[in-house]
């Protein structure tokens, strides 16, 4: 058994890992970095959607697919409401790819096809299985960024997150279209329906809890039927995927030992739209900044990251957490067919924002 030693070794290149990678290594600090996948950012599994401050991230060449002007809400009644929701759809595995690549430029060894088989806290020792090959790597500082289903969390004896599936089908568009338009419905409980433009294709998906549903594949496609009938979308499904999506907000801690959560693996995604990219981002720089002031000697740079960390996301976040609770009371019940109750748990409602009256 090969053994090696790093200072900093991240779990998971998506944006969360791959940016505390770039950091710490730009720190000077010796990092290595790790993902189960052959190639970085693939399979995608996501609707590919940043927000407008996550601009800069879209610069690299093979990110960006359009520019998103705005929303459109369907509620139960089929009425639509429109509100700005300006943003960018990207190619999501060259998202990744460009933010590792940064990484690796600053430094940073990355290895894809590296599963972390075993891990003893304790004494800092990760085992890993690398082209049929176990390989002990020591560390001084860990960034678990390995997803909702943290394989880095259970080694830890952490309890899981709690979770929504999702569908996503991508196919043609067929006229230029510059909204995400989002269906609000009992159809798809716990979760919603989407449709994300990115240039001549786009990302039909939906999101449910598997408590209240757990066939995602007929209503996805009773959807795209829906689509095609009104002449948006192409019948050829080009790629299918799927996948989890943490909704059950924070972590209790982030960091446990010297081991710190960024992203989803840290229950960082918004728990009613699920969207995770921008926090995956924030937390893993600010991840790789803390393990190099803890390696300079700052005592409390994690719980300054932990602090940092809750103060930018946990309000939102809790908030999302409590409508969720709120609309487990109603889902496959007369209510959810209220367009008043949809419109208190979306984000384009001012009523999502108002205190919930019991």
């Amino acid at each position: 058994m090969v053994m090696k030693t790093v200072q900093v070794l991240v779990v998971g290149i998506g944006p969360g890992g791959a940016s505390a990678a770039r950091v710490a290594a730009e720190a000077g600090l010796e990092v290595l970095a790790v993902d189960r996948n052959r190639r970085i950012g693939e399979p995608v599994q996501c609707a590919e959607f940043i927000p407008m401050p996550m601009g800069a991230y879209a610069k690299p060449e093979g990110v960006l697919r359009q520019k998103i002007v705005g929303m459109k809400s369907i509620l139960p009644s089929g009425e639509r409401y429109e509100s700005e929701f300006p943003g960018y759809m990207i190619d999501r595995a060259r998202f990744d790819q460009a933010i590792a690549d940064q990484a690796e430029k600053a430094g940073a060894s990355i290895w894809s096809h590296t599963r972390l088989i075993e891990l003893d806290p304790d004494a800092r020792v990760a085992t890993l299985r690398c082209d049929d090959r176990a390989i002990e790597v020591g560390y001084e500082i860990l960034i678990a960024a390995d997803g909702p289903h943290s394989p880095v969390a259970g080694y830890l004896r952490l309890p899981p997150l709690k979770v929504v599936q999702t569908r996503q089908y991508t196919v043609p568009l067929l006229r230029p279209y510059a909204d995400t338009d989002i269906w609000l419905s009992d159809d798809f409980p716990g979760g919603y329906a989407w449709l994300f433009p990115k240039g001549n294709l786009a990302n039909l998906g939906l999101g449910a809890d598997k408590r209240f549903e757990d066939n995602l594949k007929e209503p996805l496609e009773a959807l795209h039927v829906q689509l095609i009938r009104d002449g948006l979308v192409g019948e050829t499904i080009l790629y299918r995927t799927g996948g989890a999506i943490p909704v059950g907000g924070l972590r209790d801690f982030l960091v446990v030992g010297r081991c710190l959560f960024v992203g989803d693996a840290g229950g960082l995604t918004h728990p009613i739209t699920g969207g995770g990219i921008s926090a995956a981002v924030v937390s893993g720089e600010r991840a790789g900044q803390a393990a190099a002031e803890y390696l300079a000697g700052d005592e409390d740079a994690f719980v300054d990251y932990e602090e940092d960390v809750r103060d930018q996301f946990e309000a939102s976040i809790k908030r999302a957490v409590e409508r969720r609770l709120y609309l487990e009371q109603h889902w496959r019940t007369v209510a959810a067919n209220d367009d008043g109750t949809m419109r208190r748990g979306w984000i384009a409602f001012n009523e999502y924002f108002e205190p919930l009256v019991s």
